[in-house]
């Protein structure tokens, strides 16, 4: 764990200088994003390739198709036909980061974009649902199975969902919420596999997944919009569900991706979702009855996920790959969680400053993953522009809150804001 002192990271840098940093990059990050029409690539998109018609429509081939352009160290995509495209995730991603630049510097810009963002998602959502929710636009294959084009999941529709909550937030107009209990209601249809130490939310509407991570972003999102709507079955859910994964935490304080053995792997970013939900959950519900289940999982991520100069892991036990979405969720967790540990600000503002001089590209794009020979700088939207432009607006504003409270003199309203070809 990394302290500060009197202000200063671990490497002397000034939070001051910390935030003039974190901003510039925002401003490169946004202007390519803005530049290249919210459009790049997904990890998991193989199947937008032409070659997806010799699958024959089997789950193997698809899943080898699926794997091999996720893991081809070498950009293929434009050369199997796979052209930039918008992911429903990454423009949830953005909508928040906007929300936050605009409560913390006011300028109005922000606000249009996120609207913009905010609208997109309204007139994209899953078309196999009456609900708002959301999902990949393309079929998406892995060893859990085959997701189809359009599926929506509860890990999609609760971020997404989260990024309406902020803006109502911070916008304060309703229909925003309107969205976010409708997702919350749509969730509520959801299988569920209910056991004697709790309930859990199915990944997918058509058959039952149970995976730790996508459970608590769904219990967390019906314990923040129960609270506020007075839905008390909402609340009830949340905290059953809560109780399925806080009850198969692992002795250590870390969780698996999901209990079934074919799952048993702990990584870095869904280790940082399942804090965030805990955390959300908590400051909904008031129910302190987990707090010995965060801080041993806290106390595990902060040690076994970063290398002394802010490095993120991808594995608690393996230094490579270094994976952007990994960066991004590293930065927003800490910067979230900051009130339970002195130097989580001090840790999350290491991890930007390492992933900014290390992954982000010269146009202001971040890189994909360093595999440690090689560094893949293919352009992903949400896994890397989106999910790093909210991370570091959040890590900002809560830059200037400490600076403020120092006494430094920063100011939110900073000139090298995001170049904007949206007015």
């Amino acid at each position: 764990m990394l302290t500060g002192t009197s202000g200063l990271l671990a490497d002397g840098t000034s939070r001051q200088a910390s935030a003039l940093e974190v901003s510039r990059s925002i401003a490169a990050l946004t202007n390519w994003v803005e530049l290249h029409h919210y459009r790049a690539y997904d990890p998991g998109d193989g199947n937008l390739s032409y070659l997806r018609h010799v699958t024959f429509g089997t789950h193997f081939l698809r899943r080898i198709l699926t794997a091999v352009v996720l893991r081809t160290p070498f950009h293929i995509r434009p050369l199997i036909g796979i052209r930039p495209h918008t992911s429903t995730k990454g423009m949830g991603y953005m909508a928040w980061g906007y929300a936050q630049m605009f409560a913390l510097t006011g300028e109005i810009s922000y606000r249009r974009r996120a609207e913009h963002c905010l609208d997109w998602l309204m007139n994209n959502r899953s078309s196999q649902s009456e609900y708002f929710c959301w999902g990949n636009h393309f079929t998406f294959a892995t060893r859990g199975g085959t997701t189809f084009a359009h599926t929506p999941t509860i890990v999609w529709s609760s971020l997404i969902a989260y990024a309406f909550l902020d803006a109502y937030h911070t916008f304060g107009e309703d229909r925003y919420l309107s969205v976010a209990t409708n997702t919350a209601e749509w969730i509520m249809t959801l299988p569920r596999e209910q056991t004697s130490r709790g309930t859990c939310l199915s990944y997918v509407p058509h058959t039952q997944e149970s995976i730790h991570n996508s459970n608590m972003l769904g219990a967390a999102l019906l314990a923040c919009i129960g609270v506020i709507t007075g839905n008390d079955q909402m609340q009830e859910l949340a905290t059953d569900a809560m109780r399925y994964t806080c009850s198969r935490q692992n002795d250590d304080g870390s969780w698996y991706y999901g209990d079934d053995r074919m799952y048993h792997w702990i990584d870095n970013f869904h280790t940082g979702y399942n804090l965030d939900c805990l955390k959300r959950y908590m400051d909904a519900t008031g129910d302190t009855g987990y707090q010995e289940t965060f801080r041993r999982a806290y106390l595990y991520y902060t040690t076994h996920f970063f290398c002394a100069d802010g490095r993120p892991k991808y594995y608690h036990n393996t230094l490579n790959p270094v994976d952007i979405q990994c960066a991004a969720q590293s930065i927003d967790t800490l910067a979230f969680c900051g009130q339970f540990d002195d130097g989580s600000l001090e840790l999350a503002t290491r991890v930007a400053h390492w992933t900014i001089r290390n992954m982000q590209g010269s146009d202001g794009h971040f890189y994909y993953r360093d595999i440690g020979w090689k560094k893949i700088k293919t352009a992903m939207f949400h896994w890397g522009q989106g999910t790093m432009f909210k991370a570091l607006a959040h890590l900002l504003a809560k830059l200037a809150v400490a600076n403020a409270g120092e006494g430094t003199g920063f100011s939110t309203a900073h000139s090298t804001g995001p170049t904007s070809t949206r007015q």
